[in-house]
């Protein structure tokens, strides 16, 4: 009977260690996390529409409230963060809401990816990659569009295949005539429903490719 109950402990705690999953990090410090309240500051987001949601989130991004942010992440698969149109799963980075609590003040960097053209290696802080790449360019004063995608470029566009069940929102900063209308920028917010509210599942950029 003894031996039942250790066998049982044992997997239990396999199961445990196999579900936490944190993000790769560059840099080591000794940053601790801030419990999370689970009583959102904003209204309530089962009474708001897409597109009221999708303007306060980019006010969040905007004044780099970035802790206002963590109510909005998806409560079980957390937010990913793609720094192109194609979204991959496996590599992207993933941040569950203490996640983002514990390390968006820290100065940890983080591989977010590879940048376009140069084929660089992007590794920053969440808080500089929020404030440097997601938030690039004042998206709040973009064009509006909901589950449409206004900028394409040469990246194949997977939202809809990774997230069936989401919907999500795009703001759009169209090109300008000096560089043949190709500097556009898109900024994407990807949303999945928990108990008929929208919670962030992915926050993806977009802009042309070569």
């Amino acid at each position: 009977m003894k031996k039942i109950i250790l066998l049982v402990q044992a997997a239990a705690i396999l199961s445990c260690s196999k579900n936490e999953k944190l993000p790769t990090m560059i840099e080591n410090n000794t940053d601790t996390a801030v419990a999370f309240s689970p009583t959102p500051p904003h209204s309530d987001v089962q009474t708001q529409n897409l597109k009221d949601i999708n303007r306060e989130i980019l006010q969040i991004l905007k004044q780099k409230n970035y802790r206002a942010l963590a109510h909005f992440i998806h409560p079980q698969k957390g937010v990913l963060f793609s720094m192109y149109s194609y979204v991959d799963p496996k590599e992207d980075k993933v941040f569950t809401r203490e996640d983002f609590l514990k390390y968006i003040n820290s100065q940890i960097k983080f591989t977010w990816g590879h940048k376009d053209g140069s084929g660089d290696i992007y590794q920053t802080s969440l808080q500089n990659y929020l404030s440097d790449w997601v938030y690039k360019r004042d998206f709040s004063a973009g064009e509006y569009f909901e589950n449409e995608i206004k900028g394409r470029g040469n990246t194949l566009v997977n939202i809809s295949k990774v997230y069936p069940q989401a919907v999500f929102t795009e703001n759009y900063i169209p090109g300008t005539e000096q560089y043949s209308f190709m500097d556009w920028n898109s900024l994407r917010l990807v949303f999945e429903k928990v108990e008929n509210k929208y919670y962030l599942v992915a926050i993806v950029n977009d802009q042309w490719t070569v």
